[in-house]
């Protein structure tokens, strides 16, 4: 969850809880009003990609925009769908009931730099990731599956099952360039060591 003055974003909404061993006990929704925020108030909703491990909890916030890679929402809404989509998370968007805006480039989310949307393709087609610039902490970039793990992001380690080679090294160069540039904190949100980098929920990093 990300707060910019008056307005919600979330970023990847993780399994829906019972779906399996991995999923989270508690719901996204649960999370939310835990916090005082009900779910019509997140305007946008942004997805690394369209894996069920990152968008199972999607349909729980129909009236956000989604933000999300251009090739991947053409991959998502194929006659056939890409193999390993999670089409269903999708349902109040494909069907033109709320509201999308793929992403052919980068987009600064709010206008002012502070939400950042950054294109790195290879993992999925379309796959994103996420710098924030916080005011104490300093940047921060939520990778989705660009890497899984730091020896794969140190290491420019590929796994077998990613969608394009060539493409997750081009964007794993892209994103250490931007964390060298920046001195941001990188958080590969499948790498427990880097879960722990930020403040346990409902604390907030600022």
């Amino acid at each position: 969850m990300i707060q910019h003055g008056d307005d919600y974003m979330v970023w990847d909404t993780g399994y829906q809880p019972g779906s399996n061993p991995s999923a989270p006990k508690v719901s996204l929704l649960e999370q939310l009003t835990q916090l005082k925020i009900k779910p019509e108030q997140v305007k946008f909703v942004g997805i690394s990609h369209f894996h069920a491990d990152h968008t199972g909890q999607l349909g729980s916030l129909p009236n956000a925009t989604l933000l999300i890679g251009e090739r991947e929402w053409a991959a998502l809404t194929a006659p056939k769908p890409m193999a390993g989509a999670n089409v269903g998370a999708f349902t109040p968007w494909i069907s033109g009931g709320s509201k999308v805006e793929p992403q052919a480039a980068d987009k600064d989310v709010f206008g002012d730099g502070t939400v950042v949307i950054l294109r790195t393709p290879g993992h999925t087609p379309g796959h994103q990731s996420l710098l924030v610039r916080l005011k104490e902490k300093g940047p921060v970039i939520l990778i989705g599956d660009a890497a899984h793990f730091h020896e794969n992001y140190q290491n420019n380690g590929v796994p077998g099952f990613n969608y394009d080679r060539a493409e997750t090294l081009a964007s794993l160069d892209r994103i250490k360039q931007i964390e060298k540039n920046l001195k941001a904190t990188i958080i590969i949100q499948h790498d427990p060591r880097d879960i722990d980098k930020l403040p346990a929920f409902p604390a907030v990093a600022k």
